[in-house]
């Protein structure tokens, strides 16, 4: 018990920790943030939009078994292959922290949709269906908003697996010792597709659980199938453009970018999170 409590408040310690957070955002090139943050709060609004619905089995202790995906995955990897970037960079704990922060301005942004989503007027679309423009509404109204159930069961589902990607792909850097001064493509690839393969299954599995399963009447076998499948593909997208993470990784080490964080860690006892 007494080891629980102590992990609680170095936790609390590290997650308040300002001049952590100032230097962490400070050391991380704003594109980066940026773009991690729009893919976090695009996935969530294209999550809404089915792509595809194949259902192979309709009847017996299969049925629903098939192939489900949504618009959210084709842009899902993107912050996955950015945490293990900035995993590979300034360890787990710095790439957990600009999840946090990508999660709470999707949050965020959510609040205000809903808040917008309260006042009166009608959506450009609306006015293409004038005898259709009440549901045109309130079909977007809710798809901006967000049901309460998906925002907190994605939120979830996210903060897990973010939490899941950076350390995973940590300990696989630790056990190939893959360190700055032996960067490799193989060994870059090889900690960040494993990483996001679980991780990204771990997401849509959560996602599945406390969401489709509880509210949308999922099966057990579809929970699991569906979540590897999208998983796979997500992966997929990672693989493709996984070099260009790399070089850019590299470049990093090569200019000196963000060493000033990392000088942090050093005087701080924090080490062991960029040495392997």
């Amino acid at each position: 018990m007494k080891k629980l409590w102590l992990n609680i408040k170095e936790t609390a310690k590290w997650l308040f920790d300002w001049k952590d957070w100032k230097l962490l955002f400070r050391s991380i090139p704003s594109t980066i943030i940026a773009l991690f943050v729009l893919s976090v709060v695009a996935m969530n609004i294209l999550a809404n939009r089915e792509l595809i619905n194949w259902v192979w089995v309709d009847n017996g202790p299969f049925a629903g078994v098939g192939l489900g995906l949504d618009c959210g995955f084709t842009v899902s990897w993107v912050s996955f292959l950015f945490m293990d970037s900035i995993c590979k960079r300034w360890g787990p704990k710095a790439s957990t922290k600009v999840s946090l922060f990508a999660l709470f301005v999707n949050l965020v942004l959510t609040g205000i949709f809903a808040l917008l989503m309260l006042t009166p007027g009608n959506w450009g679309a609306a006015y293409d269906s004038i005898e259709s423009m009440d549901v045109i509404n309130k079909a977007l109204n809710s798809t901006l908003s967000g049901t309460w159930y998906v925002v907190v069961g994605s939120s979830v589902a996210m903060l897990v697996s973010a939490i899941a990607n950076s350390f995973i792909n940590w300990f696989i850097g630790k056990a190939m010792r893959d360190t700055d001064a032996d960067i490799s493509f193989r060994k870059f690839a090889a900690r960040s597709f494993i990483s996001t393969g679980i991780a990204q299954f771990i997401d849509n599995l959560v996602f599945a659980l406390l969401v489709s399963k509880i509210f949308f009447g999922w099966t057990w076998w579809q929970v699991v199938i569906c979540s590897l499948v999208g998983a796979v593909f997500e992966l997929l997208c990672e693989v493709i453009l996984s070099p260009i993470a790399f070089k850019m990784v590299k470049s990093w080490k090569k200019e000196n970018v963000g060493d000033d964080y990392i000088k942090y860690l050093k005087t701080s006892g924090r080490t062991k999170e960029i040495e392997l």
